[in-house]
């Protein structure tokens, strides 16, 4: 049964790439340092979508990164990713370890500590929580959740955990001291202007 090893969760959103091809923007993103990526392009048709997987799936095996698929367990299992990311309005995680098996990673999106232990039991792996920060990718889970909210998720938690949202190289340092596993975030990657330098600035924080 594998266990997540990574630190540096990259999550796709190729809206923020400034116009860049989003490949060309996880390449760098690598180079740089981040160790895991999941591909979230919720508003791909599932061609687009699985022809987008193919080639992250490559590129991510290049650099030894676990590639994870949001939602789509059916994508996921065409590709061979590492597993899939899913969230509460998700494919149920008992149903998709079922169909994924032992041998895959399910990452599990939570907001409270009752979700986490649902997780859990449900067969999830590791769960990323928050907003930790405002984010506008993450406002419609409503507030931030802060960082003590994120150290009551730690003490709790059986599962490795990684802290989501408005996360930057400002406050990487803070979320990594209140004891998370790691950290995903979208745009202090995607859309920064160097993203292999944004990269291996956060990667270098995580490492301290």
């Amino acid at each position: 049964m594998p266990s997540p090893s990574f630190n540096l969760y990259l999550v796709s959103d190729r809206t923020q790439t400034g116009g860049r091809d989003l490949l060309w923007v996880l390449e760098r993103a690598l180079e740089g340092g981040v160790n895991a990526v999941q591909l979230r392009e919720k508003d791909l048709s599932g061609r687009d979508l699985l022809e987008l997987a193919e080639k992250t799936r490559a590129l991510c095996e290049r650099y030894s990164a676990p590639l994870f698929i949001n939602d789509r367990v059916d994508v996921a299992l065409a590709v061979n990713a590492a597993g899939v990311q899913l969230g509460k309005a998700s494919f149920p995680i008992e149903v998709a370890r079922t169909l994924l098996g032992r041998g895959k990673l399910i990452g599990a999106s939570v907001h409270s500590p009752e979700e986490v232990t649902y997780a859990k039991s449900a067969g999830a792996d590791f769960v990323v929580f928050g907003p930790i920060y405002f984010t506008t990718s993450k406002a419609q889970f409503g507030a931030p959740q802060g960082l003590s909210a994120l150290r009551k998720i730690v003490e709790v938690s059986m599962l490795p955990v990684y802290a989501i949202g408005g996360i930057t190289s400002q406050n990487t340092a803070e979320v990594r001291d209140a004891g998370a596993n790691g950290i995903a975030l979208i745009s202090g990657i995607i859309a920064a202007e160097n993203p292999k330098k944004a990269a291996a600035g956060i990667a270098q924080l995580l490492r301290n």
